[in-house]
């Protein structure tokens, strides 16, 4: 496997509550106009890094470095379960495989993502993911 494979939201928090970081890997735009997860006290602080760059959605060649550097300074090593997030957990998962070639095989891709699918209404929050599933989430 290419990565460390799929979680559910809900799976996720449980790996949160010991000690695993979450990686939010939307856009700018995202993280002010839509939320951001809410995580509790015990947990560590959400790493926030653009998969894609805004408002052209060029992919963010510095990611990897980037990302491995905020982990360095949060105590992260390469053992540590990293989940990533994105809209609906496409950029997420290039991310997960990503931080896998860099030598951080516990990384995972959480399904849904934040948003989770279109619904019936072409409306995204109601179907699957972090929102869906009732998961603590605050509006920026």
């Amino acid at each position: 496997m290419t990565y460390g494979g799929d979680l559910s939201p809900e799976q996720c928090w449980d790996m949160l509550s010991g000690g695993a970081i979450l990686v939010d890997v939307r856009t700018r735009a995202e993280w002010a106009f839509i939320g951001l997860p809410k995580l509790d006290g015990e947990m560590k602080p959400i790493v926030t890094l653009e998969w894609q760059v805004f408002p052209n959605m060029a992919v963010n060649h510095g990611f990897d470095e980037t990302l491995k550097n905020k982990l360095d300074q949060m105590g992260a090593d390469e053992q540590t379960n990293i989940c990533f997030l994105c809209r609906s957990g496409v950029r997420s998962l290039a991310a997960a495989k990503a931080m896998t070639a860099m030598g951080y095989p516990n990384t995972y891709n959480i399904t849904g993502g934040f948003e989770g699918d279109l619904n019936g209404n072409r409306h995204r929050g109601t179907s699957n993911g972090w929102k869906a599933a009732g998961l603590p989430w605050q509006q920026t």
